[in-house]
């Protein structure tokens, strides 16, 4: 698993990387202030340092940033609540016009946020709800998500089976995913959730891979994983194929990644779907956003990007081994017209 992880002396200490803009000095033509001068400077604070989707969610913010001529400076909060308080209080000390928040707890949040917006400072939150009329939320459309993925669940398996499932409370996109799959095993009582297991942590796949032993050991009828985080699916698979009983499960999950896709394509995968959004596209949206923001312009309170069903049998049929591959041939996947506006250049 590849994580991104920022040397941190301690939990409250900054641990950011600076992407300045190659427009910044001179500005965008045709652009609203400040826009048309440059020398915007955005905060992206996160609180998961961990795994390929955030990687590439930051990829994206950092090629949109770019293109806007904004200074991005990134903090990683390595999922501790405190840490991620402390960095959006520096990003404020730092005099910056926009912050972007992706994930974290919202009671740790709430409070930091709103002294953001007293300074004068534009913030959008991704996939955390801080509950504020005047924070834009980006989110990946979980419901969708979930029913795209639970849906391919029920096509493959029918309305009975015995299930696991890997979910961890107090994440909002975790949250929403979980209320369809409350909705799925009411409408269909033959769903038997056997076992509920999971973590988040600075190795949530290695985590949830020893977990999966445990909940295999006590439960060995399980035939469907529904793991909603494609960190929780790595470790699932992970622990069925140590275990040696891939050919008897079948995981279903949300987002995707290079590495993703090569672990579903992988023979005797027990990966058969998964429902993503870009990461990529998710994060160029996000910087959009919170540039709009700053330019004086309306956003909606809830941004939505919309995601795709990505199977086994597609990925294999279309030879797609690389998220490249996806943009190429599910054009669907690689782009999102949310927080567009003319003047904003495409990230490259």
């Amino acid at each position: 698993m590849k994580l991104i992880l920022s040397a941190l002396a301690g939990a409250t200490m900054l641990a950011g990387t600076l992407f300045a803009g190659s427009a910044s000095a001179e500005g965008i033509a045709g652009a609203p202030a400040p826009f048309d001068k440059g020398g915007v400077k955005v905060a992206l604070v996160t609180f998961i340092s961990g795994g390929d989707f955030f990687q590439a969610y930051q990829s994206g913010a950092t090629a949109q940033a770019k293109a806007l001529g904004i200074d991005l400076t990134i903090f990683s909060g390595r999922q501790d609540a405190a840490a991620q308080r402390e960095q959006i209080e520096q990003a404020i000390n730092l005099g910056v016009q926009g912050i972007i928040i992706d994930h974290g707890q919202p009671e740790a949040l709430k409070d930091v946020a709103q002294k953001a917006l007293d300074a004068g400072i534009k913030v959008v939150a991704f996939d955390v709800n801080l509950d504020n009329p005047k924070i834009p939320q980006v989110e990946q459309s979980d419901h969708e998500l979930a029913k795209a993925a639970l849906g391919q669940a029920l096509a493959d398996n029918g309305t009975s089976f015995n299930a696991g499932y890997v979910y961890v409370a107090g994440f909002a996109p975790l949250d929403r995913r979980n209320e369809i799959w409350e909705e799925v095993k009411k409408a269909n009582p033959g769903i038997v959730e056997k076992a509920r297991w999971g973590a988040v942590n600075d190795t949530t796949a290695t985590s949830t891979a020893d977990q999966t032993k445990a909940a295999f050991q006590a439960n060995p009828d399980i035939t469907v994983v529904f793991a909603p985080y494609d960190e929780f699916a790595r470790g699932v698979k992970l622990a069925t194929d140590e275990a040696g009983i891939s050919d008897k499960v079948k995981i279903y999950s949300a987002d995707v990644s290079t590495a993703d896709i090569a672990e579903i394509i992988a023979d005797g995968s027990p990966w058969v779907a998964t429902a993503a959004t870009n990461p990529a596209v998710v994060g160029a949206v996000s910087v959009r956003a919170v540039a709009k923001l700053i330019a004086g312009e309306e956003v909606p309170h809830n941004i939505v990007v919309k995601p795709v069903l990505i199977t086994q049998k597609d990925l294999r049929d279309n030879g797609i081994k690389t998220i490249e591959d996806l943009n190429a041939k599910l054009p669907a996947f690689g782009q999102s017209d949310a927080a567009t506006a003319p003047w904003i250049p495409a990230a490259k």
